[in-house]
């Protein structure tokens, strides 16, 4: 009986794990990083027939080399696939593959292959628990573990023909865009070493999720070598943007290796930009200062270094001297919601009420571009508590806690913010929105605790 228990909870198992909540996941923003996912991706997006508009590229806190794709039109990168990767076409290539599982909906068909080895695993369950009710224990341990077997190589296989799916769409994209698929193939070189490395390669892949990197390798590359794109060379301002953004990710997400990655003695743009994010977060502002300064020094325009220049003073206590550098940011690139916050924040930590209608006036232009940053309406929210305004402060929390999944905050935050709004105003209907969202979601969890 323990045993069939088991069996059982693996049926459960493997039908509830096939897809794992992004959510759950650190995801990374920055504005620079996310101007190049889009101009990286758009014209594979616009290959794969769908609209630029509505496809996101996303960059998740995880050192593993790894991208997925959750439901809705959102590819996840890896910060690890990130800092692996030698070149803007090898991310390139692997942007293709995830778009493939976008185009064929994978995202919602891998429930097709859960539920059809998760039928395989309870019929064998309940032949094999006849069996042993019959007094034929053996046996029925035998048809429970045959079950488990068929079921899991069946799921298996419905896997790896979704990556090889993947696969040829993905080439098929790059080549419509005229992208060279050399990237494509020396990433899957690149999971072959790891493969060899980790010894886990096999001869062939059957027990797996994807098929083999040799195998992929190999069905890909006439068909890579034959295409026009093939030795069209990535622009070399892309190659450049892509090196920078890399060098700045290392030394966010490892400082330590940053500095040892990027000595001193390099002083080229990538590496006072790894140094510069290592030396912030490790606590040495006056040297994270001097390397935000040198990439100043080859361009004093760049909206991303002044950012830069802006958070290192603004992180280091010093918001009243950060607010230059940030003003001259967004000036140079007002289309970046998120640099907008940054120096909203700048200006109410400055704790001069002269600085709050500004703050004000670029918090609301940031939420209008880009409403899904929590910490844009947390900064908004404390601009209009300074100004009395407690119900748009309300609101504004409900925003932050809708965003962040506290549906018991949002309902009641959105609650307070309807008390006092002009009924039928767009705030007014803003936080019923969300009241009622909220609501929803709490009778959800309630049931749910309820079944459990």
């Amino acid at each position: 009986m323990t045993r069939f228990i088991r069996l059982l909870m693996l049926a459960v198992l493997l039908t509830i794990t096939v897809a794992r909540p992004a959510m759950a996941q650190s995801i990374l923003r920055d504005s620079e990083t996310e101007k190049l996912f889009r101009d990286m991706s758009d014209p594979l997006v616009q290959a794969a027939g769908l609209d630029p508009a509505n496809v996101k590229v996303v960059l998740v806190n995880d050192q593993d080399i790894n991208a997925f794709v959750s439901q809705g039109q959102v590819v996840y990168i890896h910060s690890g696939l990130f800092t692996a990767a030698d070149n803007a076409n090898q991310v390139q290539g692997v942007i293709a593959h995830e778009l493939g599982h976008v185009a064929g909906g994978h995202a919602l068909r891998i429930y097709d292959g859960a539920n059809k080895a998760t039928v395989i695993t309870i019929l064998s369950l309940v032949l094999g628990a006849a069996a042993m009710a019959v007094g034929a224990g053996d046996a029925g341990v035998g048809l429970m573990q045959l079950g488990q077997q068929v079921a899991i190589g069946s799921f298996l296989q419905f896997t790896r023909a979704q990556e090889s799916s993947a696969d040829l769409a993905g080439a098929s994209y790059l080549s419509k865009a005229g992208i060279s698929g050399k990237g494509s193939i020396e990433f899957f070189k690149k999971l072959q070493n790891q493969e060899y490395r980790l010894a886990v390669y096999a001869k062939d892949s059957y027990d797996r999720t994807h098929p083999l990197s040799s195998e992929r390798i190999a069905s890909l590359s006439q068909a890579y070598q034959k295409d026009p794109a093939w030795n069209k060379p990535t622009d070399p301002a892309l190659e450049a943007r892509f090196q920078r953004v890399k060098a700045k990710l290392i030394g966010y997400v490892t400082p330590k290796q940053a500095v040892s990655r990027y000595p001193e003695q390099d002083q080229s743009v990538p590496a006072h930009y790894a140094r510069a994010y290592a030396y912030h977060l490790g606590a040495y502002p006056d040297k994270a200062q001097q390397e935000a300064d040198a990439l100043l020094a080859t361009d004093p325009e760049d909206p991303f270094f002044l950012e830069l220049k802006g958070q290192i003073l603004l992180e280091s206590g010093r918001p009243k001297e950060a607010i230059a550098p940030l003003r001259k940011a967004v000036a140079k690139a007002p289309d970046m919601p998120m640099i907008s916050v940054m120096l909203g924040h700048a200006l109410i930590a400055s704790e001069d009420s002269k600085n709050f209608a500004e703050a004000k006036q670029v918090l609301k232009a940031a939420v209008n571009r880009d409403n899904d940053n929590p910490f844009a309406w947390y900064q908004l929210g404390i601009v209009y508590d300074r100004e009395g305004d407690r119900a748009r402060a309300a609101l504004a929390t409900a925003e932050r806690n809708n965003l962040q999944g506290n549906n018991k905050l949002a309902l009641a935050s959105a609650k307070m913010a309807l008390a006092g709004l002009p009924a039928g105003t767009p705030d007014y209907l803003r936080a019923q929105d969300i009241a009622m969202v909220s609501e929803e979601a709490l009778k959800k969890d309630k049931k749910r605790r309820d079944r459990d």
